[in-house]
């Protein structure tokens, strides 16, 4: 049994907030090829050794905010486009609320204090919880929907 689904127009504010993210992901980016200039970190090292560099925490705080944004992404994205579908302006909303914090999170961490980035950066979690309750609720509105 097939289900259809239509996409509301307010979808779009979802899509949107992917392209924010991909311009956050893009600053972070470069701010982590600058700190390689900086620090003297040259590819393919992906983290600073301490026993080598004077500066390896504080390159490897700036490096994690980054990576960490990466790891974390996947499950940003799905859940963001499969939750919009039911709940496309709460899941703008939420998206918006994770990529501030997300910003927050990473210039905590580039202060070489790893404890800094949750001050406005923890947000990110209560939006990213947000986003699984909307996927959730689409889930459980699909399967509910043949049997009302």
């Amino acid at each position: 049994m097939a289900v259809s689904v239509e996409i509301p127009r307010e979808y779009g504010f979802v899509v949107l907030v992917v392209v924010l993210y991909y311009f956050l992901n893009f600053w972070m980016a470069i701010q982590v090829g600058k700190a390689r200039q900086k620090y003297k970190v040259s590819y393919p090292n992906l983290y600073a050794i301490e026993s080598e560099n004077k500066d390896a925490k504080l390159f490897n705080c700036i490096q994690r905010g980054h990576q960490n944004s990466l790891e974390s992404m996947p499950v940003f994205f799905v859940t963001l486009l499969v939750g919009g579908v039911q709940h496309p302006v709460i899941a703008a909303g939420f998206g918006v609320l994770y990529t501030i914090a997300r910003f927050f999170y990473f210039k905590g961490y580039s202060t070489g204090v790893p404890e800094n980035r949750l001050k406005i950066g923890g947000l990110n979690f209560v939006a990213l919880f947000g986003l699984v309750i909307c996927t959730a609720s689409f889930g459980i509105h699909l399967l509910i929907r043949e049997m009302l």
